[in-house]
């Protein structure tokens, strides 16, 4: 089981992407996505998103708001992941020429043209939604299968 956070770092009508082929063997190579990353021993799913946003861009999180929980069965060698996502709307600091990949601020209306996994097109416009969600996404061969969600109020 790995646990992770994705984090939608916003800037207006703009999202920080993560372009992901500075990598070998990135099971997300070529993927666009937010940034985050799996959790540490003993750190909260937030003290990981604050990490992983600064190790991935440079930046601080100073405004972070948890969204939802999603699980991802057998996603990688038959292990089920997990992530917490989060939308961060103030930060501070300059953006770093990332390890991971190339960063770059796109419009969020333009965020359905980038090579995204299946389920991201599905989920992105859950951050939008006020309350918390918890979504299920299955995928078979890197192929999305099924997705189920529960939206929670505010």
């Amino acid at each position: 089981m790995k646990l992770a956070t994705l984090c939608y770092v916003r800037d207006g009508n703009r999202t920080l992407m993560i372009h992901r082929i500075k990598k070998d063997n990135d099971m997300h190579h070529g993927k666009w996505n937010g940034l985050g990353g799996k959790l540490e021993a003993g750190e909260s799913p937030e003290e990981c998103a604050r990490r992983e946003i600064f190790e991935e861009s440079g930046l601080i999180a100073t405004e972070l708001k948890m969204k939802g929980i999603l699980t991802f069965p057998k996603f990688a060698n038959n292990e089920d992941w997990y992530a917490y996502v989060f939308v961060v709307t103030g930060y501070v600091g300059e953006l770093i020429d990332s390890e991971e990949g190339n960063l770059e601020w796109v419009h969020n209306e333009r965020l359905n043209e980038l090579d995204l996994w299946e389920g991201d097109y599905i989920f992105l416009p859950w951050l939008e939604r006020p309350g918390f969600f918890s979504g299920k996404f299955t995928y078979k061969n890197g192929k999305l299968i099924e997705h189920r969600v529960i939206f929670h109020n505010p």
